[in-house]
């Protein structure tokens, strides 16, 4: 039986992943900053709880993420896992991160090299967006504007999740291949999905933003290709009714 940590324990992939290496007979601690079944509370915002859930852990899965201080927050926990003695920390980070240049991304991709340089072993695993990815980004342009002249390969949280528990029962093998979902479609397409759902406001006014960032996701660099190695479609997470 190992001992794991999980950042990011309790939404998207977290949960699953949870549950699989749970059942699967693992130690599992869920760090998260609200207490409830088998959580161990704190903070990576200050570090608070670090040092107690880490303590006997030896491996750490990092799903947890802060638009604004993702590396801030990953150097905090990695000072922890260090002195801990942690053998093995398996990063989830995004497809393209290195070829984008939007901020979050940069800052991705940043917490990637500070992982590589820590001296704990480790394994970083790129996934392309969940697919819930174009309703959050409808809710983050407006609830009428949508983007079009973009294609996504969402992936399935669950996908994600067996591929984590792979690489946290094996052995720290530093970047490993990127993983996609099965399908590549167009961002008007999903839209029309999602209306037909019930999923999107009917009249939507799409737009091509400008700029370099942009340009890089129209250009194809947030993909990772067919065939993906994800299972689930998007009309099947659709039907499924899920949020994540």
């Amino acid at each position: 039986m190992t001992t794991i940590l999980v950042t990011g324990a309790t939404s998207g992939p977290g949960r699953p992943l949870v549950a699989r290496l749970r059942a699967a007979g693992h130690d599992v601690r869920a760090f998260s900053r609200r207490p409830g079944d088998g959580h161990v509370v704190g903070d990576l915002r200050t570090g608070a709880g670090l040092a107690e859930a880490l303590d006997g852990a030896q491996v750490v899965v990092h799903l947890a993420t802060n638009r604004r201080a993702d590396l801030r927050d990953t150097e905090r926990l990695l000072a922890a896992a260090r002195a801990a003695g942690v053998q093995h920390l398996v990063f989830l980070s995004i497809v393209g991160v290195d070829r984008i240049p939007y901020g979050y991304y940069v800052d991705k991709v940043a917490t990637e090299r500070a992982i590589a340089a820590s001296g704990i072993p480790f394994t970083i695993l790129r996934a392309t967006q969940f697919h819930s990815f174009p309703g959050e980004l409808l809710g983050m342009l407006g609830t009428r504007f949508f983007v079009r002249g973009l294609k996504i390969q969402p992936v399935g949280v669950e996908d994600v999740a067996v591929r984590l528990e792979e690489l946290a029962t094996g052995a720290p093998a530093g970047r490993v291949a990127d993983l996609g979902g099965p399908e590549i479609l167009d961002a008007t397409d999903i839209l029309r999905r999602l209306q037909a759902a019930g999923r999107a406001p009917k009249r939507v006014l799409s737009l091509r933003l400008p700029g370099r960032t942009f340009a890089a996701f129209a250009a194809g660099h947030h993909l990772a290709g067919l065939p993906g190695a994800g299972t689930q479609t998007f009309d099947a997470w659709l039907a499924s009714g899920a949020a994540k």
